[in-house]
């Protein structure tokens, strides 16, 4: 716990500033809360027996001396409450900038086994609640501190028994504070899991929105989300129970004191032990030590929340990227894109059975390799090795003569373009969407890569042109105009390595023709790795392996795998018998 708190006040380095001139103005907002009873005390035991102009030119002084009181409380007050929000909005930006850049440097064996609602909500509610505590656990318990403290002393230096007797509930209420927060502990974790439950299922039912209308699932998809909701209801119902004990059990506490030195007041009254004015300072300041400790209780609340979080935080941070540069890593500006499997063996965990087993391939550069074969056999597998999406098991890849595990990373990717089935477009313009193969690249080279690709007349048909809004994922588009606009990201990214990973399979048939020749026009003097399904497509192709689960079957040209009689020609009678 030491070494996370220690990471937690970290944040607060570059805001050194703000943190002590919060704590000053609590400090002073906190002092000035204690001086207005000593005042009215003042007045009551002394003030009102002066005479005459006397009398009404100190009350005036006096009046406008806790004006003055007021308005510095105010000031204080405003500082706090604005400042101080300042400081925890950019600490929680600080670690929500470092939790997304941790998130981009995870590979995909780590989103493999991740839910993203899960992972939002790590980056959303998690962090403002850790926020908050950043923010006003401090604050919180200064003030606090300096009200009980402070109190106690003055109260001490007007009557000693009083004092006891009204500070003699504090042990109590520490002591039920303390118990129901243990209590509270589990139950926040609970909620934030119930909470990161549902925020998964409303991204999974709001992304496949398309696919339950279709399907006339809406009932089955709020069936689903009311199971998570009530879960989420239950779990808060076992959390307010405790709050509703502690909150309503101090509340009864804070009365009891007040009940207690007025009865005792009053009979320290009758003996003369106490004044009248020394017995209204005494309730005066009942609020003042006991607000304090019901914020104590809050602080611990408001920590157990934020503290939880960020552990959770924390945790993610914790997860090592599984694929990252070796420390020798050497730049590499340009590939040619001679590529060697050398005896690659994949699993995708550990006690799995490997998806690919003692692989070897030479591939040259620019030459057009095509992957064939029934579906989980590897295909998709061995082209995800080549940019390190996946670390192979036993082996190695070598491009031009080097280990891909000694190429930085940014290096290698940049010298590979992918082409997938499943295109993702971002929530932009169709100009936002070509630019992001080069985000650098000038209004021109992206017109130039949408001609290549053969994107630019369906651009330009439309009213707006390159500057078309295309939706979530690029949902005002056909699929093929999706495809093409994928293939002008790749265009523009210039890559001498390409891989097209079943790129025209769900498209129909003209459509597959035009992406067809965007593709093969991309695919000139590269090196191009193709997993087709349609063998219509890799006719072409100077290479075809065929890929099983006992890995490369055979390999060949498009007629040398046709006279071989084969499982290629197995695959090709299917199709087209």
């Amino acid at each position: 716990m030491k070494e996370k708190l220690k990471k937690l006040i970290a944040y607060y380095n570059p805001y050194r500033f703000l943190f002590f001139s919060d704590m000053f103005f609590a400090i002073i907002g906190a002092l000035v809360t204690l001086a207005l009873p000593l005042i009215v005390r003042y007045i009551t035991n002394n003030v009102i027996y002066y005479e005459g102009s006397k009398l009404s030119q100190t009350i005036f002084s006096l009046g406008v001396i806790m004006v003055i009181l007021v308005v510095v409380e105010f000031g204080c007050n405003y500082y706090i409450a604005y400042f101080g929000h300042i400081m925890g909005a950019k600490m929680e930006a600080d670690m929500r900038s470092d939790i997304f850049g941790h998130y981009q440097k995870l590979t995909f064996a780590f989103y493999d086994n991740q839910k993203v609602g899960h992972l939002l909500s790590r980056i959303t509610s998690d962090l403002f609640d850790i926020s908050e505590l950043l923010h006003h656990g401090p604050e919180d318990v200064l003030i606090s501190v300096i009200k009980i403290i402070g109190s106690f002393i003055i109260l001490m230096m007007i009557n000693m028994k009083l004092t006891l007797i009204a500070f003699a509930f504090i042990p109590a209420m520490v002591v039920f504070a303390v118990y129901y927060n243990k209590k509270m502990k589990s139950a926040f974790s609970q909620n934030r899991a119930k909470i990161a439950d549902i925020n998964s299922q409303i991204e999974d039912s709001l992304s496949g929105i398309r696919v339950v209308k279709s399907f006339a699932n809406e009932s089955e998809e709020l069936r689903k989300f009311n199971k998570g909701n009530g879960r989420f209801v239950e779990a808060k119902k076992k959390s307010y129970l405790y709050m509703g004990m502690y909150n309503s059990g101090l509340n009864a506490l804070t009365t009891l004191v007040t009940v207690v030195v007025l009865v005792a007041g009053a009979q320290f009254l009758t003996t003369g032990q106490v004044v009248v004015s020394d017995l209204i300072t005494f309730l005066l300041y009942i609020n003042n030590f006991t607000e304090p400790v019901k914020k104590l209780v809050n602080s611990a609340e408001q920590f157990q929340n934020g503290y939880t979080g960020f552990e959770r935080f924390l945790e993610i941070l914790s997860i090592a990227p599984d694929i990252k540069d070796a420390e020798d890593a050497v730049a590499v500006r340009e590939l040619k894109g001679d590529i060697i499997f050398d005896d690659v063996s994949f699993c995708y965990e550990e006690n799995q059975d490997k998806v690919l087993n003692h692989v070897n391939l030479n591939v040259d550069a620019g030459s057009y390799m095509a992957l064939v074969g029934p579906s989980g056999a590897g295909k998709t597998t061995l082209c995800s090795l080549i940019p390190r999406f996946y670390e192979v098991s036993s082996g190695k890849i070598l491009i031009d003569g080097m280990d891909i595990r000694s190429i930085r990373l940014d290096d290698l990717r940049n010298n590979i373009g992918i082409v997938q089935q499943d295109v993702y477009l971002f929530a932009g313009t169709i100009m936002d969407n070509i630019r992001y193969g080069k985000p650098e690249a000038s209004d021109e080279e992206v017109v130039l890569a949408a001609k290549n690709a053969n994107a630019h007349e369906f651009i330009v048909a439309f009213p707006e042109g390159y500057d078309t809004d295309i939706g979530q994922r690029g949902v005002k588009l056909s699929g093929g105009q999706k495809q093409r606009l994928s293939i002008a990201r790749v265009f523009l990214k210039n890559p001498p390595i390409l891989i097209f990973d079943e790129a025209t399979s769900a498209l129909d048939n003209e459509s597959e023709q035009v992406v067809q020749q965007s593709l093969e026009s991309l695919a000139k003097n590269r090196t191009t790795f193709v997993i087709a399904h349609r063998l219509s497509t890799i006719r072409n192709a100077e290479k075809i392996l065929v890929l099983t689960d006992e890995g490369i079957a055979e390999e060949g040209t498009h007629e040398e795998l046709l006279h071989a009689h084969g499982i290629y020609e197995g695959l090709y009678q299917m199709q087209f018998s």
